[in-house]
């Protein structure tokens, strides 16, 4: 791998009528959980923890 070079590149200038617009995503984070679905099954280490507990 080479160090930084000396002599800096000049700014790409962008093709006319191609101009970058600031996009925000609308998601907050907050999800809707089905109160009458089952729970998920426990993950991996989880369900490993568990056996070890009980033995």
């Amino acid at each position: 791998m080479t160090g930084p070079s000396s002599t800096p590149r000049g700014e790409h200038t962008p093709k006319p009528g191609v101009t970058w617009t600031m996009t925000t995503v609308g998601w907050t984070g907050e999800q809707l959980v089905d109160e009458q679905a089952p729970d998920p099954r426990p993950n991996r280490k989880t369900r490993r923890a568990l056996a070890r507990k009980k033995r």
